[in-house]
């Protein structure tokens, strides 16, 4: 029998004690968004410091001036040579459970159903986000030293506790200790599978800029009887800039936009088309049915490899009850910007408010918000070595190919470890788009959980040689 079929074995047999430790995690109530919640946030960081030293790690407890980090380290016995030495990263906050009577089953009183489906599923607040996914990696490093002795790599785990309440601590603990953090790679284990049955590689993520205009017109609201016509309109010129932010192909058309953007490789195209993603399905869940975005691209294309320029709030004037004959002298609207590739956030904001200034007569003025300087987009390479070994371990366990799909939202944490740590990350996780996350009744299926470790377990095997 192999190593990697004696830690199977070791992680099959010791399932229900997994579980356990789980359920343990999940009953603690670690909102890190909510003050009164502080001690359990601690308590929870204290109990997988606990847990990690049992197993053999060392692993401590660090203080924030928000709630603690954990840290812990495993150097593999009988290493000879370079080994090679991954971060992995999770979180243990979770979102408040509001509104509580939409619960079937208390929140933080994890419980194991069968649907009438067959499947099983784990219910509670954290059993998806992020303690069950955390725990899959965990609990496959425990069955690796529970049938070895060892790892076949050498381990830094991160786990921290405000990623629900925006991380405002992570930055500067990654810059404190950026020496004892930075790895050959990070692994991520808060994102998703294609489907039940298909594992996925995260390899794109877009970043984003938001920016927010106000244009000023008269120096009050004017009654539009007496001054309609004459008078400069705040929500006619706003109204006119947005709808020049995009031609009639829906390509966005401020100058300079799509500098640092390539075309997505022939044989990734190939592999989305492989999926058999219905873009009349996608939209018909929300009340769609004609294509929007960018013609001649299909709706996983525009997602995961596109730029966008998204309106997403205008308002101006009165919107009150009935009616109100009025210019006013305001108009409003906030967007933001979705990016990828080689795009840069500050060029791209620049142009924008270029581009806006150009639309605004010279009697009036249009003023910008700050929102930061935004985030650019994340790629690792689908040909990079880590990709590929990780995802022949989960074609190994699942006896599929593994999906190499994009995102598009952003997960942070990816950032903050390229441009802090100066590492990649790959993301692996083994969520399913029904989790519920953030909401009543959040689930994580026992395959998932029980997939997740084992397909751990090949992955540390395939990436330690």
């Amino acid at each position: 029998m192999t190593d990697v079929s004696r830690v199977l074995d070791v992680a099959d047999k010791g399932l229900e004690q997994s579980l356990d430790r789980l359920f343990d995690l999940v009953r603690i109530p670690s909102i890190s968004t909510d003050p009164a919640y502080k001690a359990d946030c601690r308590r929870t960081a204290e109990r997988i410091v606990a847990d990690l030293t049992r197993l053999g790690f060392s692993a401590s407890l660090r203080d924030t001036p928000g709630h603690p980090m954990v840290v812990a380290h495993f150097e593999p016995k009988a290493a000879q040579g370079k080994v090679p030495h991954f971060l992995f990263y999770g979180h243990y906050d979770v979102q408040p459970p509001d509104p509580l009577d939409k619960w079937t089953t208390p929140p933080f009183e994890p419980e194991k159903r069968t649907g009438k489906d067959g499947v099983v599923r784990l219910y509670g607040r954290g059993t998806a986000d992020d303690k069950g996914q955390l725990m899959t990696f965990v609990e496959a490093m425990r069955a690796w030293i529970e049938a070895t002795g060892t790892l076949p790599i050498k381990a830094t785990i991160l786990i921290e506790g405000e990623e629900e309440s925006g991380s405002p601590s992570l930055v500067p603990f990654l810059k404190e200790n950026k020496a004892e953090l930075t790895c050959d790679a990070a692994f991520v284990c808060d994102t998703s599978m294609w489907d039940a049955k298909t594992p996925a590689i995260t390899t794109r993520l877009r970043g984003m800029v938001k920016d927010e205009i106000t244009i000023s017109g008269p120096r009050i609201d004017l009654h539009s009887g007496a001054y309609g016509g004459p008078a400069a309109n705040p929500i006619r010129i706003l109204s006119k800039l947005l709808s020049k932010l995009h031609d009639k192909n829906g390509k966005v058309t401020i100058p300079g936009f799509y500098e640092g953007v390539g075309e997505v490789p022939k044989e990734i195209k190939q592999q989305w088309q492989k999926l058999k993603f219905s873009d009349r399905k996608f939209l018909k869940e929300v009340g769609l049915s004609v294509p929007a975005g960018e013609k001649g691209k299909g709706v996983l294309e525009q997602i995961w490899a596109r730029p966008t320029a998204e309106v997403n709030g205008i308002w101006g004037g009165y919107t009150g009850a009935g009616t109100k004959t009025v210019i006013p002298s305001q108009a409003h609207a906030k967007l933001t910007f979705r990016l990828v590739g080689k795009q840069k956030p500050e060029k791209i904001l620049k142009a924008f408010r270029a581009f806006a200034k150009a639309e605004v007569p010279k009697d009036c003025r249009i003023e910008f918000a700050s929102y930061g300087s935004g985030s650019p987009a994340s790629e690792i390479a689908e040909t990079s070595p880590l990709i590929r070994k990780s995802a022949k371990a989960l074609k190994d366990e699942f006896g599929r190919e593994t999906a190499l799909v994009g995102s598009g939202g952003s997960i942070p944490i990816v950032r903050y470890f390229k441009d802090v740590l100066g590492m990649d990350s790959v993301l692996i996780g083994f969520g399913l788009n029904d989790d519920a996350l953030h909401s009543p009744n959040e689930k994580y299926n026992l395959s998932s959980f029980h997939k997740g470790i084992r397909s751990w377990v090949r992955v540390l095997d395939a990436v330690g040689r």
